[in-house]
């Protein structure tokens, strides 16, 4: 099990503290809006974490520009990585909240290059519901967007 990071006030955030330069990280590119750096825990060479510098803890605490914006980084991000390592696979992992695995709770992305037999596992048991049931629930969503 990962060792959680607690969410925490902008201020005593590891992110945010990185970000800020209180702390060292190895910086692979920044912008306005992003800061990607390396991963200390690299699972594979060229593992780097993609974070925008406002204190968002997930997903949904990030406007659309700031999400539109991390997406552009880690895009570039990714792009760069393949051309230095070519990995013959990448996966761009991002998680939200305790249940969905997220460990540090400031938003980022994981630009993750990937091997064969690389010991990341990414798998989840089907629960391969009725048709009905898939419109039920997108019924639901369409509703709540409006």
């Amino acid at each position: 099990m990962p060792n959680f990071i607690d969410p925490s006030p902008a201020g005593s955030c590891i992110f945010c503290r990185l970000i800020a330069g209180e702390i060292p990280a190895t910086k692979v590119y920044e912008d306005d809006q992003t800061l990607a750096f390396m991963d200390l825990g690299q699972v594979n060479p060229g593992h780097v974490l993609v974070a925008v510098k406002r204190h968002a803890a997930t997903l949904l605490d990030l406007t659309a520009d700031e999400a539109a914006a991390a997406m552009r980084t880690a895009h570039h991000v990714a792009q760069a990585v393949k051309a230095a390592f070519d990995p013959p696979g990448l996966t761009l992992l991002q998680c939200n909240g305790k249940e969905g695995d997220q460990t540090v709770f400031h938003f980022h992305l994981h630009v993750l290059p990937r091997h064969a037999d690389d010991g990341v596992g990414l798998s989840w048991p089907r629960k391969d519901p009725a048709r009905e049931v898939l419109e039920d629930y997108a019924g639901r969503i369409r509703l709540a967007l409006g």
